[in-house]
């Protein structure tokens, strides 16, 4: 059976705070955050669905080095399995102000190098989560917003599964208009909420 996975990015929704209903999320068995979100928000999303939440800072989650979501797992620069499924995490934006949580792109290229090592020997990653989107992929070309030039190298070489982003603040009228295929890599806006069906070991 495949796993359902929940990511969640940006802003607060209705359906997983004030008018929350545990059978619109039936079978979730992990949530994935992609930034920008309070970390009480997260704490309760955790608590709501009793899954494992793990979780990438945005370029606004200031707060959470002083409080930190409640249960729930920081991955960045982290790789980590999940029933099977290889999970990297790499938090913040482009630079834009010079804020904490914001990096130049060689910057996210060295922590990505960095990580090679333990990525070769271990065979890789199946799905990547991060706040920014690759360049040229959901991006735009304000300063803030646009993509690392170095996502676009890490899926060109590893090929995961799934690339599950925040950051860039879009509507969608069908599921399918968050993705965008990139070889085999599904490359996914998670702005608000989306449920991932993923087959894994």
């Amino acid at each position: 059976m495949p796993m359902r996975i929940l990511s969640i990015s940006d802003i607060v929704v209705p359906e997983l705070s004030e008018r929350f209903d545990a059978r619109s999320f039936d079978g979730v068995e992990l949530v994935l955050s992609c930034g920008d979100l309070p970390p009480e928000y997260l704490s309760s999303v955790r608590e709501q669905l009793d899954a494992p939440l793990y979780y990438v800072r945005g370029n606004h989650d200031i707060r959470y080095q002083s409080a930190p979501p409640v249960g729930c797992v920081n991955i960045h620069r982290r790789r980590i399995t999940f029933k099977g499924l290889r999970i990297l995490g790499l938090e913040g934006s482009r630079w834009y102000n010079g804020g904490p949580i914001q990096y130049r792109d060689y910057q996210m290229r060295q922590m990505i190098w960095r990580m090679m090592p333990g990525l070769w020997l271990t065979g890789g990653v199946d799905l990547v989560v991060t706040h920014a989107p690759p360049r040229y992929i959901h991006d735009a070309e304000d300063r803030c917003h646009r993509g690392f030039d170095s996502f676009l190298k890490l899926i060109s070489r590893f090929k995961p599964r799934y690339f599950i982003h925040g950051h860039i603040h879009a509507h969608f009228t069908d599921p399918s208009q968050r993705i965008t295929l990139v070889g085999n890599t599904r490359v996914i806006n998670t702005f608000a909420f989306h449920v991932l069906e993923v087959d894994h070991e």
